[in-house]
């Protein structure tokens, strides 16, 4: 117990460093979310307006250590401002409608490939000098090398352009509407299928090979051996014995990955023109919008310290060796 409140204390002043940054960061930098709206409308809006707009933008000449805990205030409330490039939305309504694409397409992308990416370590550990030891780890490491845009690129053109089996973009066909149906759920698939892909080859190598690299040391431990003598079953030893302990530095490794799930696949967001936080992270930047990368930059942050703290809790109870030292 006391390592967990250890853990979690961490976790709230490192929340609370990203806080603080995230307000301070923005205020050192030239001009503000108001002037840049304004811009956009010169011409149509009066000198007047601007005085309305930093009303709107929460700017006011009050203390800075004043506009900290009120910054604070409605951070906690969920209250990250009004977009400017999305202008009048709220930042928090803005964010909501592409972390449900980011969750979808990244999270499922990172699930697969850290789940496949594993099996094939084992398999190419427990099975040396096989053809899935031989062949698959440098084709997934020479696919890997790769970038992720141009990957996704190449997919686009040769099975969206070219042979027509993919959409080329998109969540969803522009003749349908979101909707829990059949028909829509099955579209959303479709058309998530070519980024999940790439994604997917693209990370696999880096998986196969932790996990392969992880096994190899652990099947000559002795526990394993002993396993082994007893006559257990070979797929009780692999899994139970020899892959449990393996799994333990890919895990680390995953719950950065889960984290960063919310930033999106950045330029795979933007090949496929796929509505999720990456996308908007690039709208937020060519519109100055400096609320709304706020409000991203942090929601990843918490995102990165969130899952890294299911990590923590989730290593306490797969290795025993953990629960003994803090207790």
């Amino acid at each position: 117990m006391r390592y967990i409140l250890r853990r979690l204390g961490f976790y709230l002043v490192a929340a609370w460093v990203a806080l603080t940054l995230n307000f301070f960061l923005p205020r050192l930098m030239p001009g503000d979310p108001a002037t840049a709206l304004f811009a956009r409308f010169r011409g149509r809006l009066g000198p007047e307006a601007l005085e309305a707009l930093r009303k709107t933008f929460g700017l006011t000449d009050a203390p800075l250590i004043s506009q900290y805990f009120t910054y604070l205030g409605h951070v906690l409330r969920g209250d990250f401002g009004v977009s400017v490039a999305y202008f009048p939305a709220p930042v928090s309504q803005v964010i909501a409608t592409g972390l449900v694409w980011t969750i979808f397409l990244a999270g499922t992308a990172a699930v697969v490939s850290f789940i496949i990416g594993s099996l094939l370590g084992v398999a190419a550990a427990w099975w040396r000098r096989g053809w899935v030891d031989t062949w698959l780890p440098p084709a997934f490491v020479f696919l890997g090398a790769f970038p992720y845009f141009w990957l996704a690129m190449v997919a686009l053109y040769v099975l969206g352009f070219t042979l027509g089996w993919f959409p080329l973009g998109h969540a969803y066909g522009d003749d349908l509407t979101p909707a829990f149906s059949a028909r829509f759920l099955a579209d959303v698939v479709r058309h998530s299928a070519l980024p999940i892909g790439t994604v997917v080859i693209a990370t696999l190598g880096g998986w196969l090979l932790t996990m392969r690299n992880a096994m190899i040391a652990v099947v000559s431990s002795d526990y394993v051996n002993l396993a082994e003598a007893k006559g257990l079953p070979p797929s009780q030893v692999v899994f139970r014995y020899a892959a449990r302990n393996a799994l333990l530095p890919s895990v680390t490794g995953f719950g950065m990955a889960l984290g960063y799930v919310l930033g999106g696949s950045l330029l795979t967001e933007i090949v496929f023109s796929y509505p999720g936080q990456g996308y908007l992270l690039v709208q937020a930047v060519r519109n100055q919008d400096f609320p709304l990368m706020q409000g991203i930059f942090l929601v990843i942050t918490l995102a990165v310290l969130g899952a890294n703290f299911l990590v923590d809790l989730f290593y306490l109870w797969l290795d025993p060796r953990t629960r003994e030292s803090a207790s």
